[in-house]
Order: C-alpha cells, then sequence, then structure tokens
C-alpha cells in the first residue's frame, strides 16, 4: 500500500497546475524514497521532470514501487476541491486501478474523499545525463515569468544572451525589438531577490517563448528560479519545491537560421 499525507496540501495543487498545461498524462513513479515522474510534453518538444522526496512529506508509506498512470487534468480537477489550507492524503492499494485523494480542513471538522480512476500508460524513461553546464543564472522566479511573459508581446522567441556582467533577454518580431538586461546583484539582502551567475564561458542561445511560458506556470513553487546553459544543449529550468524536491523543465535551443 502507498499513503503519503502533505500538511502543506497546497504544495501538491501548486504541483499540478505547473504540469497541467504542458503534458496531459503521466506516469507517477511511487518508491519508498519518494514520488517521481518524468514526461515529454505532447509534441515532443521539451520534458519535464518532478521530484518529492519522502521526507517532505509529513507522512509516507510505500510497500512496494508502484507506476501510477495519472490523467493530470482529471487530478488537477480534484485538487482544485481542496482548499488551500487542506491537508492532503493521497492513497492507493499496491495493484490499485484508482488513487484515493482525502483533503481534510486543519480542525478535521471537513472531510472530503474523491477517487481518481489510473491509466494503463506506456511509458519509457529517458535518461538525463548530469551535465556542467557554462552559465548557470539564478534570479527571483517572478522576475524571469515577468520577462518571459513581456517578451511575448514582441516575438515568439528569446536569445539568451549570458555574459559575466549580466544576463540579456532578446526578442524581435513585426512590432520591434525588446532587450532586458540583468546585472548580476553584489549585495542584496535577501537571498531569493537576488541575481547570481556562475559562468564558465559566455551563451547565447534562443528559445521558444511559448515553452518558457509554460514553465513559469511553476513560479508560485519557489521564489527563485535557476536558468542553466550550454551551447547546443537543451536549457534547464528549475523550481525548488522547498523542503521536499524541485521540478526541472528541459528545452532544446532553436537554431538560429541566419547565423548557419
Amino acid at each position: 500500500m502507498f499513503e503519503a499525507r502533505l500538511v502543506q496540501g497546497s504544495i501538491l495543487k501548486k504541483v499540478l497546475e505547473a504540469l497541467k498545461d504542458l503534458i496531459t498524462e503521466a506516469c507517477w513513479d511511487v518508491s519508498s524514497s519518494g514520488i517521481s515522474l518524468q514526461s515529454m510534453d505532447s509534441s515532443h518538444v521539451s520534458l519535464v521532470q518532478l521530484t518529492l522526496r519522502h521526507d517532505g512529506f509529513d507522512s509516507y508509506r510505500c510497500d512496494r514501487n508502484l507506476a501510477m498512470g495519472v490523467n493530470l487534468s482529471s487530478m488537477s480537477k480534484i485538487l482544485k476541491c481542496a482548499g488551500n489550507e487542506d491537508i492532503i492524503t493521497l492513497r492507493a492499494e499496491d495493484n490499485a486501478d484508482t488513487l484515493a485523494l482525502v483533503f481534510e480542513t486543519v480542525n478535521q471538522e471537513k472531510v472530503s474523499d474523491y477517487e481518481m480512476k489510473l491509466m494503463d500508460l506506456d511509458v519509457e524513461q529517458l535518461g538525463i545525463p548530469e551535465q556542467e553546464y557554462s552559465c548557470v543564472v539564478k534570479m527571483p522566479s517572478g522576475e524571469f515569468a515577468r520577462i518571459c511573459r513581456d517578451l511575448s508581446q514582441i516575438g515568439d522567441a528569446v536569445m539568451i544572451s549570458c555574459t559575466k556582467d549580466g544576463v540579456k533577454f532578446s526578442a524581435s518580431g513585426e512590432l520591434g525589438t525588446g532587450n532586458v538586461k540583468l546585472s548580476q546583484t553584489s549585495n542584496v539582502d535577501k537571498e531569493d531577490e537576488a541575481v547570481t551567475i556562475e559562468m564558465n564561458e559566455p551563451v547565447q542561445l534562443i528559445f521558444a517563448l511559448n515553452y518558457l511560458n509554460f514553465f513559469t506556470k511553476a513560479t508560485p513553487l519557489s521564489k527563485t528560479v535557476t536558468l542553466s546553459m550550454s551551447a547546443d544543449i537543451p536549457l534547464v529550468v528549475e523550481y525548488k519545491i522547498a523542503d521536499m524536491g524541485h521540478i526541472k523543465y528541459y528545452l532544446a535551443p532553436k537554431i538560429d537560421e541566419e547565423a548557419s
């Protein structure tokens, strides 16, 4: 049997919001170490990887490994029935074809339980190699979301240029061009408001903005976001999930036709 209880149930609601517009269905791999998910989006352009460690839950039990095929839109609809302050428990029998979701108010005066049908999904796991990146930028997640949203008014792709001085986001389209440059912050009292850049070599890459705008749906999960870049390999956009894991999005750069 599998059972996981999360007092801060709003985290799970935010995780589903971060996934459901990008991927429609996915396999949740449940083991004694926690819950993980890895899936390409429906057009096979980007990849999302989620890790929720067992010790981030308030109680966690998994007797044997489970692979639960989940329709993310359905799960999101059920989680919308949970209040933001609710305690959420996930429960499944070993060979179950349903997942139980139980929502309790803090005073336990109201308990709601839902059962969601699971799916049979044939999923291939992709090995994600560990990489050393030329440039790693850590910045406030709200700022990144705003830049992606603003520049998508200008064009459908963004060029991210990273040097030791700062990181520049540029877009161009029929109405003109737009550039946003962030300098590395030298002394910020609050760590989650800082822009830090670790650079081995400068990087200049182009990415589709509609995908970056999907990724920024994870903004409520974390005050900071990390962008890891190297030439010719996918960008990694990572949001930490407080004390329990992370969500990482991978997006391959667009080929710059003019440069070739």
